[in-house]
């Protein structure tokens, strides 16, 4: 057989290959010819094999088959062979075959051999690949290679034990013997090993840093290294850039951060060092900054002096002012993890960290930003706020969210006067409305709730801001409630913080008018329009028309807002003797645990009031049929109104008020059923239910079957059904979604309604994204009052999104199970 082709050669060959599949076929003629000499137990050439074969690996090509003759390399006599074959060893071997077990014999006898070359050759394979098993059984060869005079293999040895103690932490104790001696060794590459060991040491073991603390008073050895390294003259074989061994210091330096933690003693022996360090490294180059951060984070951790800590601040704050885009960063990075702890060292740098909001590279910007915020505080807040408007002002997109909700809290937590709190947060939603958290809107309208004595000069300033601009949804919801409830005082021109602006009646609703035709507002935005107007129906005189306007709306295509529409008719025909106490001004908001007005619900990932005027009720007692008639009012899809359940026991004469406020939705046209005369209002009204925190519901009823009540277009709705405990007319139905396409759907909104002789309650879904190929479905709860048993129908509504496109569709579902509603 002639002679394989030699590693240069085959490089070569391989380099000239003009395509991947030349290159291909290259690589596959010469594994051919590598297996054929395996398979011919070729000796001669086993070694020249085996290293084209690695070189074969490099290039991402398999060569597991040359596992077993890196094993025959190893148990060669010659060193070259050895040398190949432990490199393949490491390079195609691990733990998890079980072919590496086949060597430990191999590293064993290598672990005792006379050459100090094979030995280290062993003890590499060992650090790099061993088994937890091989790491047992070889443990004690390591520990004696660690005691040996050769610094060549004490350095190999240290590293060796280093694995040995990562698989197999047990054996620590093992090595501790042997560390003893290792800092007094005068090479460097057994001290910088030495501490990469005893590192380690402490890092896994308590007990093991006690003992290095107080037995092995390690703390006075490391500062005597450290310091003769600072000290020390030129030396060519460790100079680095003019600073001797930096990657020695900095190892002594973590070390040392280990050892200090926690404790005075050892904190207090290293402060002097330290300080040494910190004001004789050279800052020039980048060498002489890894040692002075190194530094800085050792300070920072162990218990220093003041003036040390105070030193190490002013370090990072000259690192903020250095060319290199790395050293800003990790000097903003550091200084955001102690401004909590040294405020005052930290806000000396403060001009110097704004400027750093200015800086092109995005990951400085943030860190500088988010350092800005926690800089805040009631001395500099009309400074810093200044600065963050400005920056939030000229940000990338993608920082104009993080910047508004940290100037909200900022605000919130600082604001030196209310007139202050509202102009920066209206600034935000002038500036950044679009980009800002849901919770805004109420936090908002709650802050200016209880600033009584700001409510004519923020609604003349939100009135002013409409007329400006309408494309910032959240600042036009906020303005259209403010106008809603204040736009009396707006028209009266009772403004004393700035000069009042002239305004009648019928602008003010031209303008709110104009929001609802308007492509830019949302449905959200509509609602809040559409309640103003109502609301301004007890405030202006211009009755008729507001009368007209929500009667138009009465037939809208959007669902909640039509329901608003007709509840707001119901309230001129039917309640206009309620209308002025359910209208009037919201009183004082409290702030509840959810860091929001207790009156926002979020629907659908939207914040959006529910009807925020009509859910305090009047503070004088109503009589109980104007209870019914309140609690008929409020039964929305999504408002969950809180009404005294201790009414006092009596049929409900007024049936027809309870259940008869939606009486123009009938979904078939059909004449209205006569209420039954009989059902009572002593049980709590169904939509009180879920304020409770007793189970609510029995098992799924036996008997009543599942039910497919939509499957289209790979969307499939699924009805399982359930009985209320406290009252059987209850029928409790949970919709299950899923999606068989490829795509998730989202922004999965799924409405319902049923004839006026039913009440319906729809309960917050489980998630807002139906996954893809049935992963998962989204489920949501709703709850039906049937107290004349009559057969259930409804109509339903699906709006999603799928692959971009956005989808809607109508079905009726009448197919109930006759179980589901007897």
């Amino acid at each position: 057989m002639p002679a394989p082709i030699r590693l240069r050669e085959l490089i070569r060959t391989i380099r000239t290959a003009r395509t991947q599949a030349e290159e291909r076929e290259m690589i596959q003629k010469e594994c051919a010819a590598i297996r054929s000499s395996f398979r011919e137990e070729d000796n001669t050439y086993r070694c020249r094999n085996v290293a084209k074969l690695l070189y074969m690996h490099m290039l991402g090509y398999p060569a597991h088959f040359g596992q077993l003759e890196c094993l025959k390399l190893i148990a060669s006599q010659k060193f070259t062979d050895k040398r190949i074959g432990y490199l393949g060893a490491m390079l195609l071997l691990d733990e998890r075959q079980d072919v590496h077990l086949l060597m430990t014999n191999c590293i064993k006898n290598d672990l005792n051999h006379s050459t100090q070359y094979v030995q280290g050759l062993a003890l590499c394979t060992l650090g790099c690949m061993g088994s937890s098993e091989m790491c047992r059984d070889l443990a004690g060869e390591v520990e004696k290679l660690l005691k040996t005079s050769n610094s060549y293999l004490r350095k190999k040895a240290a590293l060796c034990a280093v694995h040995v103690i990562r698989k197999v932490p047990e054996l620590m104790e093992m090595f501790l013997p042997a560390t003893k001696n290792l800092l007094s060794e005068k090479n460097h590459g057994v001290l910088h090993t030495s501490v990469v060991l005893l590192t380690e040491m402490c890092e896994r073991s308590l007990d093991m840093l006690t003992h290095f603390r107080k037995n092995e008073k390690l703390v006075p050895q490391l500062v005597r290294i450290l310091k003769n390294l600072i000290m020390s003259g030129y030396s060519p074989e460790h100079d680095v850039s003019g600073i001797s061994d930096p990657f020695l210091q900095v190892r002594i330096l973590r070390l040392l951060r280990i050892l200090g933690k926690g404790d005075d003693d050892s904190s207090e022996a290293m402060n002097d060092i330290l300080a040494q360090v910190a004001t004789n490294t050279e800052t020039s180059k980048n060498v002489g900054n890894a040692i002075l951060y190194e530094t800085v984070l050792t300070i920072m951790d162990i218990k220093s002096e003041s003036g040390l800590r105070v030193l190490a601040i002013n370090i990072l704050g000259r690192f903020l002012l250095n060319n290199d885009k790395n050293i800003r960063y990790v000097a903003l990075t550091s200084l955001l993890k102690t401004v909590q702890t040294d405020h005052n060292a930290v806000q000396r740098h403060r001009s110097t960290i704004v400027d750093c909001l200015k800086d092109l590279d995005v990951s400085i910007k943030r860190r500088a930003m988010e350092l800005s915020f926690a800089l805040v505080n009631g001395n500099n807040i009309r400074g810093m706020m200044k600065e963050l408007l400005y920056f939030l002002d000229s940000c990338d997109p993608d920082f104009k969210a993080d910047c508004a909700s940290g100037i909200f809290l900022a605000a919130e937590k600082y604001a030196p006067s209310k007139r202050w709190h509202i102009d920066t947060i209206m600034r935000v939603l002038t500036t950044a409305g679009s980009y800002v958290r849901d919770d805004s809107v109420p936090n908002l309208i709650q802050l200016i709730t209880n600033s009584v004595e700001m409510h004519a000069y923020t609604v003349q300033r939100l009135y002013k801001a409409l007329l400006d601009d309408i494309s910032q949804q959240p600042l036009v919801q906020v303005a259209s409630w403010c106008i809603g409830e204040y736009g009396d005082l707006l028209v009266s021109g009772q403004c004393e913080e700035e000069e009042p602006i002239q305004v009648t009646e019928d602008e003010v609703l031209d303008v709110l008018e104009g929001l609802l035709v308007s492509n830019l507002s949302t449905p959200v935005t509509r609602g809040f329009s559409l309640t103003a107007i109502m609301k301004l129906s007890t405030r202006f005189s211009s009755v008729n028309r507001i009368k007209k306007v929500v009667s138009i709306y009465g037939s809208s295509i959007d669902v909640e807002l039509q329901q608003r529409a007709v509840e707001y008719n119901a309230l001129f025909k039917k309640y206009d003797h309620m209308r002025p106490a359910l209208l009037e001004r919201m009183p004082i908001m409290e702030k509840t645990a959810a860091n929001g007005p207790a009156e926002i619900v979020q629907t659908n990932g939207e914040t959006e009031p529910s009807i925020p005027d009509t859910k305090h009720l009047p503070s004088i007692i109503q009589p109980a049929n104007q209870a019914n008639d309140l609690l008929d009012l409020l039964g929305g899809n999504d408002v969950v109104p809180v009404i005294q359940t201790n009414v006092n026991t009596k049929p409900a004469s007024a049936g027809g008020e309870l259940l008869d406020l939606l009486g123009d939705l009938s979904l078939t046209g059909a004449p209205t059923p006569t209420p039954a005369p009989s059902l009572p209002v002593s049980q709590p009204p169904f939509l009180l239910d879920g304020l409770t925190s007793q189970s609510l519901f029995n098992d799924i009823a036996a008997g009543i079957p599942p039910m497919t009540a939509y499957n289209k277009n790979g969307l499939k709705i699924e009805f399982t059904f359930e009985r209320s405990n406290p009252n059987p007319n209850i029928a409790v139905i949970t919709i299950h979604a899923s999606n068989s396409t490829e795509a998730d759907m989202t922004d999965f909104v799924f409405q319902a309604a049923v004839p006026k002789t039913f009440q319906l309650q729809l309960l917050s879904p489980s998630s807002n994204v139906v996954p893809a190929l049935n992963q998962g479905s989204v489920t949501q709860v709703i709850r039906i009052l049937n107290p004349q048993k009559q057969q259930l129908r409804m109509r339903v509504k699906l709006t999603y999104t799928h692959k971009g496109s956005p989808v809607q569709d109508l079905a009726e579902v009448n197919n109930f199970p006759p179980q589901s509603w007897q």
